[in-house]
């Protein structure tokens, strides 16, 4: 069964690219440019995994990434942070982000980060069974 990726990003351009990428990797690839509501969206879309932009029009996505890591029903869901502006994310915290990728990007690092996400959720899985 596949992994199934849910990305939030304003862009088109970036979100038909990640979502091609990502596909052609396996990955089931859901994508928004909006959402009032992360943690519905994710759970709508049952998704393993969130790439969320931090510009995004009207809100933070790093508001957005700590909405997903409080919510019990979505704290489990490793979310990768883009932003064009490292810096700014630097300053601020990362929100609870599993990884960040900063823009420009190439492919195959979100492709690696994705992927590093997972083997590390796994660990964490394999690990709470032995516990």
């Amino acid at each position: 069964m596949s992994k199934k990726i849910l990305i939030l990003d304003d862009s088109e351009d970036i979100l038909e690219v990640m979502k091609e990428a990502l596909e052609m990797e396996h990955y089931e690839v859901e994508v928004l440019n909006y959402t009032d509501d992360i943690c519905k969206a994710a759970l709508s879309a049952n998704a393993d995994l969130v790439i969320l932009d931090y510009i995004l029009f009207g809100i933070n996505g790093g508001e957005l990434c700590h909405m997903l890591k409080t919510n019990p029903a979505t704290a489990h869901i490793p979310v990768v942070m883009v932003s064009a502006y490292p810096r700014v994310l630097e300053s601020l915290g990362n929100y609870g982000s599993d990884a960040f990728i900063a823009k420009p990007f190439n492919l195959s690092d979100v492709i690696d980060t994705v992927n590093h996400c997972f083997l590390t959720a796994g660990d964490d899985v394999a690990h709470m069974d032995m516990v």
